[in-house]
């Protein structure tokens, strides 16, 4: 019972760690942008589960843990800020492969308009509740950065795909960590509505972790192409 934590973990990374060496997507060779995005995006977030902790937004159950804590988090927890990011950036790589069109993205910034809205709506509802004001403070944040004040590359309609996408094993892996439980909820912190055992807020969050990965995969991405154009890289 105590592993059940880290084989969610596992299972999590297994195939997409498998299946990166596919020689249509080659995700290995882009490694050397995937891991700084996964671990810049990781400390930020990590402060957050921190935070979260010492609130009793969230707590977890040690029957289904190795015991190990680091930060005063769990090692498993820590680990889920690689496996599943890895996870989504590979999803996303494997959309932008095998379905190369990008005609849509003229719809994407309609699109996080009503996502900004939404968190707008939210924040002004919510604005008690810990996890529903940083979750969708931070989002939106993050999306008014992305959408409006980056003007290096625009990616929002590949990464809404990947995105939907991401959901499906999402439910999956949330749903047993949130049904067994693993996670532990304080619903005093949160809007108090779920999706079956999953609080409305985890898909926001899920929104703001690969949100912030991506774009960060694609600035590094970007920034040594014009170094390779320029025959500096």
């Amino acid at each position: 019972m105590n592993y059940i934590y880290l084989l969610i973990n596992v299972a999590v990374i297994f195939f997409p760690l498998v299946l990166s060496f596919d020689k249509k997507v080659h995700f290995f060779s882009k490694w050397k942008f995937v891991f700084p995005a996964i671990l810049l995006t990781g400390m930020v977030f990590l402060v957050w589960d921190v935070l979260f902790t010492k609130l009793n937004v969230w707590s977890f159950n040690p029957r289904y843990l190795i015991g190990i804590n680091l930060l005063g988090l769990p090692f498993e927890e820590i680990l889920f800020f690689l496996t599943v990011p890895y996870a989504c950036i590979f999803i996303y790589e494997c959309l932008n492969a095998y379905f190369p069109k990008n005609g849509l993205q003229k719809y994407s910034l309609a699109v996080s308009n009503l996502f900004l809205g939404l968190c707008i709506a939210i924040l002004f509802f919510g604005y008690n509740r810990w996890y529903t004001l940083i979750n969708f403070g931070f989002l939106l944040i993050v999306l008014a950065y992305v959408e409006y004040v980056n003007v290096e590359f625009r990616f929002m309609y590949r990464f809404y795909r990947a995105y939907l996408v991401s959901l499906v094993p999402f439910y999956i892996v949330n749903g047993f960590l949130t049904a067994i439980p693993v996670v532990m909820y304080n619903n005093k912190e949160n809007m108090g509505f779920r999706i079956g055992t999953i609080p409305f807020e985890d898909h926001f969050y899920l929104m703001s972790l690969l949100l912030m990965n991506i774009f960060l995969y694609e600035l590094f991405k970007g920034r040594a192409a014009k170094l390779i154009n320029k025959g500096d890289y």
